[in-house]
């Protein structure tokens, strides 16, 4: 396929074998009206196996960096709610195994914790939350963020720097799909797949803080 034939109005057209590779041929300068959000718009994971979910994300993390209008930053919060909801578990499991998707995506999900923080539900809230998400390259296996609520706002941090009012742990596959409404966080601790250290009470409301996208 040809750049020029690579384009938002056929790409439901293209297996997702041919997609990825059509992705991987592009010159980025001739993606035209091509995007994230048209790329997300277009595809179904419920219907690509878990290596055909991971090989996508993967390609358009590659192009991201020369290609901006598939940055993450471009996908509307409800396709991306849509794409974390209909992709299976081992799907995006197998996309988080790749480092650079990973960091990506999480780095992502935080900076949107930042735009979708509800300050008028956050009223003087002061409270740091850390957050470690297993399977990660940092300490003891984890990656670890910082959220600090205080002032009517949420800023996160890269890396730990203050004292926790409470510490949340699950897997990366989990914590996708509780901030993309796909999973309850009362469900998650009830099985285990989420373990809070430190205050119970303020953890259990956390979520109702931000504006949770719906698929």
């Amino acid at each position: 396929m040809t750049n020029t034939e690579l384009t938002a109005a056929n790409l439901s057209q293209l297996s997702p074998a041919r997609l990825v590779d059509a992705l991987r041929a592009v010159d980025p300068a001739a993606l035209g009206d091509l995007d994230i959000d048209a790329i997300a718009g277009a595809v179904d994971p419920k219907k690509l196996g878990k290596r055909e979910f991971a090989d996508l994300l993967a390609v358009i993390t590659e192009l991201a960096d020369r290609a901006p209008t598939l940055r993450l930053d471009g996908l509307s919060a409800e396709n991306f709610a849509r794409l974390i909801s209909r992709a299976s578990k081992d799907g995006i499991d197998a996309a988080l195994a790749e480092p650079a998707v990973r960091r990506r995506v999480l780095d992502e999900v935080f900076r949107r914790m930042e735009v979708h923080f509800r300050a008028d539900r956050a009223g003087s809230t002061r409270a740091v939350v850390h957050w470690r998400i297993s399977g990660g390259s940092g300490e003891d296996g984890y990656d670890r963020y910082e959220t600090v609520i205080e002032n009517g706002t949420c800023r996160v941090n890269r890396e730990p720097e203050r004292e926790p009012r409470c510490t949340v742990t699950l897997s990366p596959v989990d914590f996708l799909k509780l901030v993309t409404g796909n999973a309850s966080a009362p469900l998650l601790f009830m099985s285990g797949k989420l373990k809070v250290a430190g205050d119970l009470g303020f953890a259990a409301g956390l979520t109702s803080l931000f504006n949770i996208p719906k698929a």
